[in-house]
């Protein structure tokens, strides 16, 4: 498969949430088929869903790889298990989880798998880093990451979020 431009949504709201986002960069950067190009600064942001946790450090990174999306799906859910993700409340605290945004330009629906991820449009924690990082990126439906990143902000919508100084 020919090299493809990956855009990864990073959080952890337990233990040492830097220390788990910068091991995941780590694993990343380390596996021989991918190729980590650009982090974003650390959010701070409340969380979405399940509320009674506390908040996340979220960051988006650019990362290259030949890996077919199924294969880096189960590349990042291997990083999360390593690092001790523990599933047991949807949408609930967690070490570290790992999701895929943007695949190139790919539209993907599978039972595992669904490219661009579903809810990303809807979150600031989202759109906010990976505007940071990623302007211009125009996305599978035409629109770029600030076009989306304004309508989600003029809505009022997609959650608290705070950029992490030093």
């Amino acid at each position: 498969m020919a090299e493809r431009r990956v855009f990864l949504s990073l959080g952890s709201n337990l233990g040492n949430r830097s220390a788990y986002l910068e091991a995941a960069c780590r694993e990343l950067a380390a596996h021989p088929k991918i190729r980590l190009l650009r982090r974003s600064s650390l959010y701070e942001t409340e969380p979405v869903g399940y509320r009674d946790q506390g908040w996340f450090l979220n960051q988006v990174v650019e990362v290259a790889t030949t890996l077919a999306p199924l294969e880096l799906l189960h590349v990042l859910q291997g990083i999360e298990n390593r690092l001790g993700r523990k599933r047991l409340i949807r949408w609930g605290p967690r070490v570290i989880d790992l999701d895929v945004l943007l695949f190139g330009d790919l539209v993907l629906k599978t039972p595992e798998l669904i490219i661009p991820h579903p809810r990303m449009y809807e979150r600031s924690f989202v759109l906010v880093p990976l505007q940071e990082i990623a302007p211009d990126l125009i996305h599978p439906d035409g629109r770029t990451t600030r076009e989306h990143a304004e309508e989600l902000q003029e809505k009022g919508e997609g959650g608290e979020i705070r950029l992490c100084r030093g």
